[in-house]
């Protein structure tokens, strides 16, 4: 089988995470500035297989959009232009962030390393990813 990529997207940089070929984990892949993101996609799926993308979709509490959506929506046209035959999937990426941290600070990471916000989106990314698992079984 192939792998589901997921996608924490920011302005200045952007969490990944994949599934393992069997689509039953997912695991932090990497950070990469939000600049590089396209180029590193592509890099990635010319080296292994990957049939969907799962974005995190930025919604506010009453599930209107944010000031983050339209940036979201602009790199999904990318996304689309780029890689036409794969799947692209929504979920939604509310307290995403706030259960990374959580999830940092009971594993036991140091603050210091916690200051890292490279960790914190690969991390959001996981869940994310995560989230579209589960809905699926």
């Amino acid at each position: 089988m192939a792998r589901i990529l997921g996608i924490d997207y920011g302005g200045k940089r952007t969490g990944l995470a994949v599934t393992d070929p069997l689509q039953i984990i997912a695991s932090a892949l990497d950070t990469v500035p939000t600049i590089d993101l396209l180029d590193y996609l592509k890099s990635y799926c010319s080296k292994e297989e990957v049939t969907d993308f799962v974005i995190g979709q930025p919604l506010s509490l009453d599930g209107s959009d944010t000031d983050a959506t339209p940036l979201v929506k602009a790199f999904v046209e990318s996304l689309k232009m780029a890689f036409p035959d794969k799947n692209i999937h929504f979920v939604d990426e509310s307290y995403t962030s706030k259960v990374a941290m959580r999830s940092l600070i009971e594993s036991g990471v140091k603050k210091k390393d916690r200051r890292k916000k490279g960790s914190l989106d690969k991390i959001a990314a996981t869940i994310i990813l995560q989230d579209f698992m589960n809905e699926r079984r």
